[in-house]
């Protein structure tokens, strides 16, 4: 986003995704489907392989995961 000089805002109206979702995305705290990713990356101007694939927070720091609910990674 930074290359492009997109918004969060603007990428929310041009996507039609929830802001939350696209803020997640864009945190690096979800990972997007293939149909978002393509949505995402129409916005963006950019191939859905440039769209992150992957947390960039470990899972275990995420709600619901870890060793306190009997799913350690």
């Amino acid at each position: 986003m930074e290359v492009t000089g997109i918004t969060v805002e603007q990428l929310v109206d041009s996507t039609k995704l929830d802001r939350k979702l696209v803020e997640a995305i864009v945190r690096g705290n979800f990972t997007p489907s293939p149909s978002q990713r393509q949505r995402l990356s129409a916005a963006l101007g950019v191939s859905p392989e440039e769209i992150s694939w992957d947390h960039a927070v470990p899972v275990e720091h995420m709600r619901g995961n870890g060793p306190q609910f009997g799913r350690s990674t």
